[in-house]
């Protein structure tokens, strides 16, 4: 039976992989609808390619004459504007499966939307569980919606997990990282860290803002979060490993002693290809994995002096709360202007820190709670940079 797929965040790499995974199984999957933040062209391409019913441009207001470009280019998807409109195309009846591919907290209202509707959804917004995880779960719970996530790492464990939750038998869970571009750089050059040398991650091909996450290991400090969510583990029973060849993408011990692991080559298109078809198996268009060519595979525990984004993001988990809402949003802030030029590298923290202190973690019991712990973060964080800004001048 065909499929019909919604894919937020077309654009971006994740939504790259998942159109060239749908492309190689034109009789199953049947795009529905497209959506980009600005990038009109590269939407208006994807449109004339795949022949979504629906493009959505959600950064932008309603524009005549871009409606008007389209229409004469050829594309017949109806085209809508705002951020509303993802919503509105997330919980669309027509399209039974979505994946949730939007970077930061601008993702979080579409997929809740499409988790509403009871679909079929694909994570790869790790931010939707790690600012509203006991709100996002509960309200899988309720409507019956099927949650599969699309990170190389949780796609991993829930590979290893006999029915895709961590019960008693599973001792603990060990979510691997490459380490990223300054695993082996002295820790006094990290305050000289370029934009270009951050986005440029040895194993993955990423967008800019995750780039900077996998640097500081922020990015599986947030995993850890979103694997509390998804398997119902404790704080405790999550572990990090740095493993730079990443391909073991996540490990998962059982009280036996037994470890189970998942490999593939570093590509999005394997949990991608998973996720469509499970519980299926379908080809995925990566390359096979040679274990003799890739040689020997290497493990170390992350040095928190070196990368204390991770354990930030520990004591956010462990605070609970709006405590990861803070924290995420204070890292978007902070991340956003280390790329702007604004902030060094090593002030990333040291603005993440601050938000957390400054900002008093409450109860997440509605999104609106969520919202407002993330505009406050904001709030201290862009502080934060001002005053560090102010002084570096």
């Amino acid at each position: 039976m065909t499929q019909y797929l919604t894919i937020l965040g077309a654009t971006g790499s994740i939504g790259a992989s998942t159109l060239d995974v749908v492309s190689r199984h034109p009789d199953r999957f049947r795009v529905f609808a497209l959506s980009a933040h600005r990038a009109a062209d590269a939407l208006l391409e994807l449109c004339l390619k795949h022949a979504p019913r629906y493009a959505v441009l959600s950064g932008l207001a309603e524009d005549a004459a871009l409606r008007r470009r389209f229409t004469d280019a050829g594309c017949a998807s109806e085209l809508l504007f705002g951020a509303r409109a993802l919503e509105q195309v997330a919980d669309a009846p027509e399209a039974g499966t979505v994946m949730a591919a939007i970077v930061g907290a601008a993702g979080l209202a579409p997929a809740l939307a499409a988790v509403r509707a009871g679909k079929r959804v694909l994570l790869a917004n790790k931010e939707a569980l790690v600012m509203a995880g006991a709100f996002f779960v509960r309200a899988v719970r309720e409507s019956g919606a099927t949650l599969l996530p699309i990170d190389s790492e949780h796609n991993a464990v829930f590979q290893c997990l006999p029915d895709g939750t961590a019960g008693p038998a599973v001792r603990r869970v060990l979510l691997t990282a490459s380490g990223g571009p300054f695993r082996a750089v002295p820790v006094e050059r990290l305050a000289e860290v370029t934009p270009e040398q951050a986005c440029a991650h040895p194993n993955w091909v990423m967008g800019r803002k995750i780039s900077v996450d996998s640097a500081t290991m922020m990015n599986k400090g947030l995993e850890v979060i979103e694997a509390h969510w998804l398997f119902g583990l404790p704080t405790e029973r999550i572990e990090v490993l740095i493993h730079p060849q990443s391909i073991v993408h996540s490990l998962v011990e059982y009280v036996d002693g037994s470890v189970i692991a998942q490999l593939s080559h570093p590509d999005m298109r394997v949990p991608i290809a998973h996720a469509l078809g499970h519980p299926e198996r379908i080809a995925s268009g990566a390359t096979p994995l040679d274990l003799a060519r890739a040689g020997a595979l290497a493990f170390e525990r992350p040095d928190l002096r070196r990368f204390p984004c991770l354990e930030l993001a520990y004591a956010a988990l462990r605070a609970g709360g709006t405590a990861p809402a803070i924290l995420n949003a204070a890292n978007e802030v902070a991340v956003a202007s280390f790329l702007e030029g604004r902030l060094r590298y090593t002030s990333i923290a040291q603005v993440v820190r601050h938000a957390l202190d400054r900002v008093a973690a409450g109860e997440a019991l509605t999104l609106e709670a969520v919202l407002e712990a993330d505009r406050e973060a904001r709030r201290a964080a862009a502080g934060c940079v001002a005053q560090l800004t102010e002084r570096a001048a």
